[in-house]
């Protein structure tokens, strides 16, 4: 027997927020964690004795775990019920988090980083399933979805502004303590307030899939963060399942990677719009918080005040960008947002290890309009259309493209910069320099790809699903 849907049990709208609220609160700290740790990689390093390599797994095994594991989880949540999911979640989070505080080492510490990212996967997609569910009316469910939006940009920056607080006042570990009063309100306010539901017919587990991405991911982050070039047996392994993911998938009834909802072109668009534009931030976010504290020595706070702009940036043009997906569509913002990302990588060309700081704090202004537009137009395009019953499932896939995406951008900056951040600030800004280029690649790329998902030809494949 199935759940009845969320119409029919009569929700008032306070309690819709509410639960929004309780999402958004979840999201926060979830999505939080893959910048704040940011912040706390230079004191990480000095208290571990970790290498480059180190601290670049200290942040993608986070990613990584939430990238390979999204799938898995809006389709769990969908058949088992995503009120159940979404309390479990919070409780693996919290544990995870605990451990990060108490990690000897930094081997320790990545560890604990994937305990925590376990909890995060049963988080962000199944919490974006619920708000859909919850919001089922188009206008009102695009302002929810933007307000979902914002919060998760918001929480990229609020990271190493809470983080440089934590890390100069109480050290690095507190940065994990944070989140445990929040998991605690969080779970009591679900059980409270979030209704169960589930899909009518839930997906089969499919184990092979499942491993199959793990394999995928896996293999190219760390070809690149061990920097052993392209011809490693990492790459080949990615390749083979890459290719055996797709024959697989293609064959079977209830497949992990649902190979038809990129028939849609607005789907696809958003999942690979997710991938460049994160990536981008991803590489943005790592070798800015070097560059602030092993450049230009400024504390751990201080640093993370400096990304403050970008902050009230997301608070104002988020809502607002949702405001006008509903209204007019999602390509008017994406296109602002491939213009931003665009323009402040080349910006950041010019920025030198003397620059001026208030001229450095200018170009970050791009990189906050990128963000501040960027998450309601993926969001809606990701779920706009699709069957209800496929609402976890599809947006997991929008999730695994923005997590691939910050796994990769840490990856290839570390790559790029290696130690040169511990030994000479020169040779940091100019290996730094290096970065932006693939970054204002994928800037255009978002672009294009925001003009060519938004043709009435594109929007036609949604209905042929």
């Amino acid at each position: 027997m199935t759940l009845p849907t969320l119409e029919d049990t009569g929700l008032t709208s306070a309690r819709r927020y509410a639960v929004l609220a309780i999402c958004c609160a979840s999201l926060l700290i979830s999505v939080m964690d893959i910048s704040i740790v940011n912040m706390a990689l230079p004191a990480i390093r000095d208290d571990l004795g970790a290498s480059t390599a180190g601290l670049q797994w200290t942040v993608d095994a986070y990613t990584l775990v939430l990238a390979s594991f999204l799938l898995l989880a809006g389709s769990t949540a969908d058949r088992y019920g995503r009120k159940r999911m979404f309390r479990l979640g919070l409780t693996v989070f919290g544990l995870g988090s605990l451990l990060c505080s108490l990690a000897p080492s930094i081997e320790a510490l990545i560890a604990a980083r994937a305990v925590q990212a376990v909890g995060g996967t049963l988080l962000n997609p199944v919490a974006m399933a619920i708000v859909v569910t919850v919001f089922p009316e188009r206008a009102e469910r695009a302002r929810a979805i933007g307000i979902f939006g914002a919060t998760a940009g918001l929480s990229l920056v609020l990271g190493p502004i809470l983080g440089g607080a934590l890390v100069d006042g109480l050290g690095w570990r507190s940065i994990f303590w944070v989140n445990l009063p929040i998991v605690v309100l969080a779970v009591i306010f679900t059980s409270l307030y979030i209704p169960e539901s589930r899909a009518a017919h839930g997906r089969r587990f499919d184990p092979i899939g499942q491993l199959l991405v793990v394999v995928l991911l896996g293999s190219v982050v760390s070809a690149i963060i061990e920097n052993n070039g392209w011809r490693t047996p990492l790459i080949v392994a990615a390749a083979v399942a890459a290719v055996l993911l797709i024959a697989y998938e293609h064959r079977r009834t209830e497949p992990l990677l649902e190979l038809r909802l990129f028939r849609s072109v607005p789907f696809s668009s958003a999942v690979v719009i997710a991938m460049f534009a994160y990536t981008g931030f991803g590489a943005f976010l790592f070798v800015t918080t070097l560059y602030l504290q092993s450049v230009r020595h400024l504390s751990a706070l201080d640093a993370g005040l400096c990304l403050l702009p970008v902050g009230l940036l997301i608070c104002v043009l988020s809502p607002l960008t949702g405001r006008v997906v509903g209204a007019r569509g999602p390509r008017l913002p994406l296109v602002v947002a491939g213009t931003a990302l665009t323009l402040g990588a080349l910006a950041s060309l010019t920025i030198q290890a003397s620059t001026p700081l208030l001229n450095v704090l200018a170009v970050f202004l791009f990189f906050g309009v990128f963000l501040g537009t960027i998450n309601p137009p993926i969001a809606n395009s990701a779920v706009s259309g699709m069957p209800r019953s496929m609402a976890g499932l599809a947006g997991s896939l929008a999730s695994v493209g923005r997590q691939t995406g910050t796994s990769l951008g840490v990856a290839i900056a570390g790559s790029i910069v290696g130690a040169t951040a511990t030994t000479d600030p020169r040779r940091f800004v100019r290996a730094e320099h290096i970065v932006w280029w693939p970054t204002l690649a994928m800037g255009l790329v978002v672009l294009a790809l925001a003009l060519i998902s938004t043709s009435r030809r594109a929007r036609r494949t949604v209905q042929e699903l």
